[in-house]
């Protein structure tokens, strides 16, 4: 078994609406397009926002044309944000704390992905040499996410990040050394495969980083053991494939492509609603 298969999301870094003040549905703009039905400026209220910071069209996210919404991730970075940078004073509340508040909850979702991404390798044993180094980038890492306002708002996260990606490109390269020699398919795309026809294919151990896998056919596909960081699975078709111990892979991503009950994910992540639904319709 991976050692990672079982691996579990540190609860400080799953979203948990309850406790936020629903920044993600003020804090950020979004475009009129596929992903959302209307234009919303940043720091302005979604009109589906209630008075106790839910939304008001939750569970039916994708049909009222909002997918953008549902395939989005914060990282537990609303809930830090609102309980702890701002120890619970809402942005209705203190109106003069808002524009900031908006503005330090991107760059700390973004501290909150590279901890997500950093916590996941300390659960594989092949990369033990370097556990100690994960740990201090965690520590050093988990400071920063502490930090008052106006010092997040003047971190270099760039640069943070480029630190960070350092580590996990050198452990996801050991990682996926031994499944590399085992892949069949020859990846001579670059990182464009939109629309690929890559059914059946051997992609294990493959590194799909930023790859735009946008409407490609992975249907059946093995890419266990491959480096999903930043891969974009938007209308991907994964049914039946096997991601059991993808490397990186996110449930906002999962969120935006289409699979079944026949895609094996990993433990950590749960089957989409939409996947549940077109399992049903092809009963």
């Amino acid at each position: 078994m991976n050692p990672a298969t079982n691996y579990s999301i540190p609860n400080h870094l799953r979203s948990n609406c309850t406790n936020c003040f629903g920044l993600c549905c003020v804090a950020l703009p979004y475009a009129k397009s596929a992903d959302f039905p209307y234009h919303k400026d940043g720091g302005s209220p979604c009109r589906h926002l209630r008075a106790n910071y839910s939304c008001a069209i939750h569970n039916h996210l994708r049909e009222k044309g909002f997918r953008g919404c549902s395939v989005y991730e914060c990282f537990g970075a609303g809930q830090k944000v609102s309980q702890y940078t701002y120890e619970g004073k809402d942005w209705r509340n203190h109106p003069d704390k808002a524009n900031e508040m908006f503005q330090v909850f991107p760059r700390l979702q973004q501290l909150h992905e590279m901890l997500l991404y950093l916590h996941e390798l300390l659960n594989y044993e092949c990369i033990k040499p370097l556990h100690s180094e994960i740990r201090q980038t965690i520590d050093e890492t988990e400071q920063l996410t502490n930090l008052s306002p106006k010092d997040i708002l003047i971190l270099d996260i760039p640069s943070h990040r480029a630190q960070v990606n350092v580590l996990l490109l050198e452990a996801s390269k050991r990682i996926r050394a031994r499944e590399k020699s085992r892949t069949r398919h020859s990846r001579n795309k670059g990182n464009d495969f939109i629309g690929a026809n890559l059914r059946k294919a051997n992609l294990r151990g493959a590194n799909f980083r930023g790859a735009l896998l946008i409407a490609a056919d992975l249907r059946d596909a093995d890419l266990r053991m491959s480096d999903m960081i930043g891969a974009d699975l938007r209308d991907a078709n994964l049914r039946g494939a096997n991601m059991s111990d993808c490397l990186f892979l996110t449930q906002a991503q999962v969120q935006s492509a289409n699979g079944d009950s026949h895609t094996k994910l990993p433990h950590r992540l749960r089957m989409p609603e939409h996947w549940k639904q077109a399992s049903s319709s092809h009963k």
